[in-house]
This record gives C-alpha cells, structure tokens and sequence, in this order.
C-alpha cells in the first residue's frame, strides 16, 4: 500500500484511470498489483517543525507530510508534457536578462530528470499562468524556483505512480532517464504519456522527493543560455521587433511637464499626413497611429508643433535638490530588526566613553533606468464580432498581472476581457515606461478595432516621463572609545517611495496616460512603507556590531520627480554611506580598513570569510589609509550583504587619483 498526503486528492480519479499498456499492466500470471494512493491527513509528530517534510521516503514506504503543508497552483498551470517528449514550462516571472528562464529549466530538468534541451519556457501570460505578481527584489530563484522544485518532484511522483500501476510494478522497481519512466523488464513510457489530464489538475503540495544536492547533475553546473545566442545575433524577435498582419504604428505626444494640461491642438492637418490613420485626443492624451512606424515619428512631431499647454509649475533646479529634500516635511521612523517600528524617534545622545565623534553626509542623485531600448508595447482591441478577450496587450513590463489589473481600472473593462502577454524589451531592474506604454498603446487600439498597434516611446520621452529612482541623502555620525572601538552609530536616511509600480487602486492610477485623461485619475498619493528592509530603510541596518546603534528612515512624500523602484532601492545609498563612514572611522582610530571591519564583526564568520578571502585575493595590503597622504594610488574595501539576508559580497578596487585633474582612475 502507497501513502500520500491528502493534498493529492484532486488526483485520485486520474491516477485510478492512468492508462494501462496492452496487456493491462499484467506481471507474471496475470496478475496486476496496483501502487495507488490511500489517503489521508498524517497528524505532526511533536518534535516536528510545522511544515516540515520526513526524509525518510522511500518507495514502498509512508509518504508523510505535515497536516499544515501549503497547497499551491495546479500542476499544469505550471507544467504541459507533450507526447513527443517535450515539455513547456510555464513562467510567472520574466525574463529581464537575469537568465531566469535557464536556471528554471535547470530546477526541472534536476528534479524530473529531463533533457534540457527538450524544454521550452513559456513567457508570463495572465491566460495561462496563476498570479505571480511581480519579478522584483531579486526573488525568481527563492520564489519561483522553490514552486518549480516542489512541482517537479510531485510531477515525477505522480508519474512513477502511474508507471507502476500501468506496469505492475512495485515504484522502487521503476528507473527515470531523459525523460522516460522505465521498469527492468524494459517497458517504459514518457512524462506525457503517463500524466494525463486529470493527474495534472493536482495542486502542489511538495510532497513529491526531491534531490538532494549530492544527488544533482544539472544544477550547478554550467548550462548554455538557450536565449543568449539569438539575442547576439540579432535573430531574436524582442517585443519592439514584433509583427502582425494589419498591424499599425503608434507614437504618443507627452506635455512640456508634469503638471501641463492641453489647450488645443489643430489635428486637421495632421490627420491628412501621409500614412495617419487615426489622431487620437483623450482630454490631454494625445497620440498618433500610421501605416508606417516613420510616419508615425513624423506625425508626432507635427502634432508636437501644433499642440498648446498650460503649465505653471516649474520644475526644481538641479542645484536644489537635495535643498528641497531636506526642507520638505518628511515621516521619521526607528528602524529596529529591519523594520520600521511606531513611536518617537530617540535623539543622539554621545556616550561618555567616546573620545572622538565623526560626521559625515553622503549623496545620491536620481537616477533614470535609461535602459538600452525605450518603452514599448503592442494592444490589440477585438472586433465586436470576434471572440476571446477584447483587449490584448504585449508588454515587457515585470507584473503581467498587476498591469491587467491597472488597465482594467482605467480602461473600465472586466478583468477577465483583458489579455497581458510578457515579451522581452530591453533589460530594466526596476519600473520604467514598460507599463505606461501597455496604457498609450490600449488607447490607440482602442481606435482601431481588429487592427493591433504596436506603441513605442521616444528615447526623449523615456529619460523625461519614467520613473526616477528615488534620491537619497544619508547623515551619519559616530563614536569611538579610547581602544578605537566604536561605541555609538547614528545613521539617518532622508528619501522619497522607492515603489510605484501601477496596481488596481480605487481612485487612482500609476499608468502615466490616466493623469492625462478626461477626467484624469490622478497619481496615488505616496505612503510611508513597512515591511522587513524594504525601500528607504533596505540595508541601512549595518551587520557590524556595535554598542548602540540608531538607525531612522524620513520619508518625504512629496518628490518634484516622478520616482519608484530603481534596482536595490535604498541598498546602494544606505551602503556607499555605511562602508564609507567606515574607512572615515577607521582612518580616526588608526586602524586598517579591513581589520577595523572584522573587529566589529565578531561572531558572522560568513561575513569574516568574505572580508578575508576578497582582501587575500587582491593582495591587500595592511595599514592605516592617510587619507590625502601617499602617491595618489591606494586601495580600498567595500562590504555588504543584500537585505542584510541574501547573498554576501566584498569588493576591492584599487584606483589612482590625479593630484593636478581630480580625475580618478580605476587600475584594478
């Protein structure tokens, strides 16, 4: 008798009715013996954590699981094995150049021991994959590939358990390679052949075995990326490349600000151009849609000269940034364990102890994403006549579903009548245009049914109108004992919301377009963020450890520019600032820059190990760094570790810097 949690209960009737080979699956005699589920809810053994799974499963043995184990998507929203012994794999995570896709086929290439090159990845689709939200904070792999892990290890559970019904075998008679379940009397039959219909609408539980990583052959090892050769080659068909029969071309024209709002605009004209099928005017939405892409640029630009605005709120000079961010009332918060916690923010208060206190303020600007290829997106708006969803949108944004969501808001459409597809744009890490595009193109389709348009912003309009990443301006201050120790950190952070990526919210819109609009909806209001190291406050906890620490986030609300995630958030300015008031402190204390570190790091012998081996591997060379002293060349030591619970890294650059020009240079 075979044990399995009842999270497979869904799968019952369909490994009952696996399909049995010619003679029934007969052993010797005649006689069938039948491996099927019984089952049951396996209470917790006392001495078990919740959630977790016994390793003792072997085949022939009790599956047991806790009775609270998770239950996740169907398999086949994940999963669709053909029977020509292929297999699609079905992403809720993009591809942004982060080679996602290559690691995933990897984790069910391991577990199912499959061929590789025998698996095709399906781009993000709202029609064909549950919510996944978005891809952000460096997360696919601990995300995505934990359910990939756990859907291929129930996959090859599921079909072994079919083999042996269908063979009359006992499971631990059965062998899996390159994709085939085999018995020793040499039948065998594919993943497709085994998982039918019924198999596949079971829900994720883990329960199926995984490998351990002794037991790996394909992850950790070098895998060519299957993407990889065509993007060099120009081969590859990136969303900007798309085609489709009577598809159009479609620019949009942006206001001279952001608080611009259109007076008038003479169309006539424009729309006697030659190619222009359509000027589209939506309130101060104005947009152009042509045969030809060309006709289109030259259609925006004539409708550029003709349109007027109003405007009356100038933008912030350069030079008053930081000014303007330091005067504007902001949101203060402690931020303890990596998060912000409610109440009064404790002053700095100098220690007795402290024979010497450092301060220092650290900078860092908005920064625009820029990426390699500007904003774009193609919609389709079905005839009334046609079936399936009215809209469809191609986008390279990085949360097909929370874009649906945003446009079925200010489109005023069902949900379920829009359609997001994922193809990949140029690389971004964070929010660009690639949403605001899935909007101006929608608004153009909307014009011409049956007909999709494919929309693409200027490499003007992309620096102007996407999100900023957020600027930041870090005060710190520090203490030191008489053995040069220290004894009191103070770091404050002063930003704006690293997070404004549209989402469904009543009453507003993060779709650049719907401000725009007639009645516009206007932008959300920015709100103070929570949660453990995110935004503001993401890495402004330093590792080191030290007598007493404050650490505060000021969120200021109001930004002169239009900001939201840029990659790592508030990670690089919070460590740039953290690492370098080190080496100011070490310099004070007459200390070597790396053994100061690892003074104040006494029990994270990662943390040691990583300073340590990067240290050794440059050649470091020990003493105290003199600051203007020496010939102009030195070395230097950065350290962190990304939300203070991924990965650790330690840098070494050794630069040189000309005393006559300022100019720096990097040697190595």
């Amino acid at each position: 008798m075979w044990l399995l949690h009842i999270g497979f209960d869904r799968c019952r009737r369909g490994a009952a009715r696996a399909e049995s080979g010619a003679d029934g699956g007969a052993g010797e005699g005649g006689a069938r013996r039948a491996y099927l589920p019984v089952w049951f809810t396996q209470p917790r053994a006392a001495s078990d954590s919740p959630g977790r799974r016994y390793d003792g499963n072997e085949w022939g043995r009790p599956t047991v699981i806790a009775a609270n184990t998770k239950v996740g998507p169907a398999l086949n929203t994940l999963l669709h094995f053909d029977l020509d012994g292929s297999l699609d794999v079905i992403m809720s995570r993009v591809e942004i150049g982060q080679g996602i896709q290559t690691a995933i086929a990897q984790i069910v290439a391991e577990e199912l021991d499959f061929p590789i090159d025998r698996i095709r990845v399906t781009a993000p689709d709202t029609a064909l994959v549950a919510e996944g939200g978005y891809t952000a904070g460096s997360n696919s792999i601990q995300g995505l590939g934990e359910q990939m892990h756990a859907a291929a290890a129930d996959a090859r559970q599921l079909a072994l358990l079919a083999a042996a019904d269908r063979f009359g075998l006992s499971p631990d008679e059965l062998t899996v390679a390159a994709g085939v379940i085999s018995g020793a009397g040499g039948a065998g039959a594919s993943y497709g052949e085994l998982l039918n219909e019924e198999l596949m609408q079971c829900s994720v539980s883990g329960i199926g075995t995984r490998k351990s990583p002794e037991q790996y052959s394909i992850i950790g090892r070098s895998v060519p990326r299957g993407d990889l050769a065509e993007g060099v080659t120009g081969a590859r068909r990136f969303l900007h490349d798309l085609t489709h029969p009577g598809m159009l071309h479609g620019r949009v024209v942006r206001p001279p600000s952001y608080s611009a709002r259109l007076v008038s605009a003479q169309t006539e004209g424009i729309a006697a151009l030659p190619g222009v099928v359509e000027v589209v005017r939506r309130g101060s939405f104005l947009g152009v849609i042509a045969q030809r892409e060309e006709q289109a640029v030259a259609a925006a630009e004539a409708l550029r000269v003709v349109a007027k605005w109003h405007t009356d709120v100038p933008l912030v000079p350069q030079s008053e940034l930081f000014t303007r961010l330091m005067d504007t009332p902001d949101e203060a918060r402690l931020i303890m364990k990596g998060a912000p916690v409610e109440g009064e923010v404790p002053p700095i208060k100098i220690p007795l102890s402290a024979t010497a206190t450092l301060e220092a303020t650290y900078t860092r600007p908005y920064q625009m994403h820029a990426s390699l290829a500007p904003s774009a997106a193609m919609a389709l708006v079905a005839e009334a006549a046609a079936t399936g969803p009215r809209l469809t949108v191609w986008t390279h944004s990085q949360g097909v579903h929370p874009l649906r969501d945003a446009l079925a808001q200010v489109l005023e459409l069902p949900v379920d009548e829009i359609r997001v597809r994922h193809v990949e744009g140029a690389g971004c890490y964070g929010h660009n245009g690639a949403d605001d595009a899935g909007l101006d193109a929608s608004l153009l389709a909307l014009a011409t049914p049956g007909r999709p348009v494919l929309l693409k912003w200027s490499r003007q309009d992309e620096h102007a109108w996407e999100p900023y990443g957020s600027c930041a301006l870090v005060q710190m201050q520090g203490s030191l004992d008489a053995s040069g120790t220290i004894v009191d950190w103070n770091h404050d952070v002063y930003s704006h919301t690293h997070g404004g990526r549209p989402r469904h919210a009543e009453g507003s819109s993060g779709l650049l377009a719907a401000w725009h609009l007639d009645p516009p909806i206007p932008a959300p209001t920015p709100r103070l963020g929570g949660g453990s190291h995110g935004g503001i406050h993401r890495n402004a906890e330093p590792l080191y450890r030290f007598q007493r620490k404050r650490v505060v986030k000021h969120f200021v609300p109001d930004s002169p520019l239009r900001v939201s995630a840029l990659r790592g958030l508030g990670a690089y300015a919070n460590v740039f600032a953290i690492e370098s008031f080190m080496d100011e402190l070490a310099l004070a204390a007459g200390a070597d820059p790396v053994a100061f570190r690892l003074r104040h790091l006494p029990d994270d012998r990662r943390a040691r190990e990583v300073i340590e081996v990067a240290a050794r591997g440059a050649g470091w060379t020990a003493g105290v760094r003199e600051g203007g002293a020496g010939e102009g060349t030195g070395q230097g030591i950065g350290f962190a570790r990304y939300k203070n619970e991924k990965a650790y890294v330690a840098v070494v650059a050794e630069v040189e810097v000309d005393r006559n020009t300022g100019r720096i240079s990097l040697r190595r």
